[in-house]
Formats: structure tokens, sequence, C-alpha cells
């Protein structure tokens, strides 16, 4: 366990679009699509594991597979067809190797162990991927990242394999970047610019921590309320969250009323401490105010440009309409000029022919 305590899972969104293709395909286009909600799609995921840092997952290719509804024990793997595929791979791109398998989850399935243990052996360690294609949640990405290890009891029974979660990330190379921002086109609005797009991630990650301080403060409640057992390492790990948070207000506030604090503060440092806690605290709300007026600022100066070059558009157009006018104006003159013309012409033509005759 302790050589996956710092690894994280790089996902290639080529990998996502397959997996989303492949269920689309073999589920959704399904002529029983109606009652095979908990079906699902399994394949083979590609990448770099030499680094147990960061697990690169960079392609992937689908597998049949079937599974029995009713007893999640009886299932069917193609192992021929995994071997063809990967001689396949090997003489497009030697360098990605098969390192684990996916399906489209939502969630663990009992049977996941088993078919993990069947993938060892074509990789030692492999890794497991769900996507959850149908997800709703818009702030957190549809990917689960595990790997099988060996759970050790601390009452000395046998020890049992599980699943152990690795955190995961979407990170794509340059090339896949300019394909993914070309499928994003048609979805993401072109009316807003960069400034707009920043504001909407940044209310997105305060939004999800939002959610996950309110997921912490519901445990924390169900543990004082005896709900649920203390468990130290989760404890352990929430303090540590706590310790990074900068206390920029109400210092000494917990020294002053706290009646279990054997720290004596005197005046000089109390009086210390709130000075820079209020320096602090002002810091960031200048900070803040800063930010926000230059976002202010900015969003008005747009909207005066914008308005300035509608109303430019809209004499060029005037003095375009006005001008076609005059044009048709001086063409209709001109015509009615040499309409009179030719009336006149033929007047002193009819003229000269009588003239002629009498002659």
């Amino acid at each position: 366990m302790s050589q996956y305590e710092h690894t994280t899972v790089s996902v290639a969104p080529l990998v996502l679009l397959s997996v989303v293709d492949h269920y689309e395909r073999i589920i959704k286009s399904s002529s029983t699509s109606n009652n095979n909600s908990n079906k699902r799609v399994v394949g083979i995921v590609l990448g770099d594991s030499s680094d147990k840092k960061l697990i690169k997952v960079t392609n992937s290719f689908a597998i049949p597979f079937e599974e029995d509804e009713k007893d999640p024990s009886i299932w069917f793997l193609d192992h021929n067809f995994i071997d063809s595929m990967m001689e396949m791979f090997k003489k497009i791109n030697a360098k990605e190797k098969l390192i684990g398998w996916y399906h489209s989850g939502p969630k663990l399935r009992r049977n996941d162990l088993k078919i993990n243990e069947i993938l060892k052996s074509f990789t030692p360690s492999p890794l497991l991927l769900i996507v959850d294609v149908n997800s709703t949640d818009k702030i957190d990405i549809p990917t689960d990242c595990y790997t099988a290890i060996e759970e050790i009891k601390e009452d000395g029974s046998s020890n049992e394999k599980t699943f152990l979660h690795l955190p995961s990330i979407i990170q794509a190379e340059e090339a896949e970047e300019i394909g993914v921002e070309h499928l994003l086109r048609d979805i993401r609005d072109q009316a807003c610019g960069n400034l707009a797009l920043n504001l909407t991630n940044n209310f997105k990650s305060l939004t999800s921590l939002n959610e996950r301080m309110k997921s912490i403060v519901s445990y924390i409640n169900r543990v004082i309320s005896g709900k649920l057992p203390i468990n130290n390492d989760i404890l352990g790990k929430l303090q540590d969250i706590f310790n990074l948070f900068p206390n920029i207000s109400g210092l000494t506030e917990g020294a002053k009323n706290s009646s279990n604090s054997t720290v004596k503060v005197s005046q000089t440092d109390v009086g210390g401490i709130e000075s820079k806690s209020k320096q602090l605290g002002n810091a960031f709300n200048v900070r803040t105010n800063d930010d926000l007026m230059l976002v202010y600022v900015s969003g008005l100066v747009r909207s005066i440009i914008a308005f300035h070059d509608l109303i430019e558009n809209k004499i060029e157009n005037k003095t375009l309409n006005e001008k076609s006018t005059t044009i048709d104006e001086e063409k209709k003159e001109s015509e009615q000029e040499k309409d009179k013309e030719d009336i006149s012409k033929a007047d002193t033509k009819k003229v000269d022919d009588i003239d002629e005759k009498d002659n």
C-alpha cells in the first residue's frame, strides 16, 4: 500500500471519448436498451505505468464481454481478442503498454476482483478505470481509478484482496487539447471570453469546495452523535487540512475564551497578534476588492467597446444606404434625360422628314 501512497492517474480525453463511444454503440444502440440500465461495457487501457507517482492512461480499446445480470459470477471475457489487439497496437505505438482495464461503472461490481485476476496474466498489477458515462455531476470528473491490494487485518485473520482508490486527473497532450477544443466549439458559448470562462471555473471550484466542506461537517456531526465510529486516520487527514487554512481573523479569541488552554498570552503579545491578524485580513480584503474592481472595469470597458462598434456599424450601414439611394436617383435622372433626348431627337427627325416631303 505504501508504494501507491503518492500515486496519481492521468487519464487522456481520448480514453473518455473511446469509452463513451463504446457504451453508445453496444448498450444504447441495442434493441433491448430499455431494461439494460445495469449493463456495462469493458475494455483495455493502454499507457505508461513505469512512473509510480504518475500513471498515464493514453489509449484504450473495447473487448467482447458478457455477464449475467441475475448471477454476477457468470461472465465471459475474450482473451484471444486481447492478444490479437495488442499485437496490432504494438505495430502502431510500442511505447503504449497494457496497464489495466476499464468498465462503464458507475461503481465497483462484485466480480471486478475476479476480472482483475484474469488481467494479471497480461500485466502484474492491473489498473481499473471506471468511467461513469451517465454522470450528471458538473463539478467532479467522471473517473475513478483503483488497484488491487491485499488488506492486512489487525485481528490476525487471513488477508483479503480489495481495491485501493487512486486519485485521478484529466490531462491531455498539446495535440489532444486542440482536438478537444475543436469538439467543444459547438458546446461552449463563443460569446464568452477568457475572463468569463475563468470566472465560471472559479465558481465551479468554490461550489465543489462548499460541497466537500458540507460533507466534512456532516461526517463530524455523525461521529459526535455516535452514529459513526471514530476513525483516527480520517480525523488526522482533516486536521492536516485545517492546519493548511490561513487564520486571518479571530486569532486570539480562542486563546481568550478557551478554558482548557495552558498557554498564557500577555497583553503585548495579544496586541501584536491582533494587529497582524487585522493586517492580514485587510490585505486579503484589499486584494479581493482590487480583483473585483478589475473584473468590473474590464466588463464595463468591454460593454462600451461593443456598444461603440454597434454604433459605428449602424452609421456605416446608414452611409452605405444613403450612397446607394443617391446612386439610384442619379441613375433615374440620367435615364429620364436620355429619354427626353431620345424623344426630342425623334421629334426633330419627324419634322425633317415632313420638310423633305414638302420640298
